[in-house]
């Protein structure tokens, strides 16, 4: 088999993987579009595809971000029950698991640069003391903001404990 035959083939493959994560974006927005007419909250939603994966968010329509925030919760939680719904409604109408992420008005973005904060800072106490250091408890997209971060300085982290409890500990490489 020659390699452009194995060129075309991996580039329909990825046509194919992109057209199957928008369609998965298209269904999430269907199902938030009518959660947003029930809430009787104003917001648009954007789909894209990062990282391998559907990306939708609720961005505010003019200065709605206040109220679209009720979508965010304390810490987080009601987003994350929100994203956990989106994939369920999204897993119903295609048989496929998941692995959407939602974001409500930028809310995660936010988080993302707190989060490579903390964990520059854990980076930079381990160098200095040599010391393992355990941070506060995190879900799943916090832990996986840290870990990144903790690799591209260099060092290794792990995550321990159990949910809700579940942390990250970075340790020297």
């Amino acid at each position: 088999m020659s390699s452009d035959t194995d060129e075309g083939r991996d580039v329909a493959d990825v046509v194919t993987e992109v057209k199957r994560l928008e369609e998965e974006g298209e269904i999430a927005a269907d199902y938030l579009e009518e959660l947003l007419d029930i809430a009787d909250l104003d917001g648009d939603i954007e789909i894209d595809v990062e990282h391998g994966r559907s990306a939708v968010e609720i961005v505010a329509e003019s200065g709605g971000n206040r109220s679209l925030r009720r979508l965010v919760g304390p810490d987080g939680e009601v987003l994350e029950a929100l994203q956990e719904l989106t994939r369920l409604a999204v897993q119903t109408k295609t048989g496929e698991r998941s692995r959407l992420m939602l974001d409500v008005a930028g809310y995660r973005k936010g988080r993302r640069a707190e989060l490579t904060s903390v964990a520059q800072s854990a980076v930079e106490q381990v160098r200095s003391s040599g010391e393992p250091v355990a941070l506060e408890p995190m879900n799943s997209f916090e832990r996986k903001v840290v870990h990144d971060a903790v690799a591209a300085a260099g060092l290794v982290s792990d995550s321990e404990g159990v949910d809700p409890n579940r942390r990250v500990v970075v340790r020297p490489a």
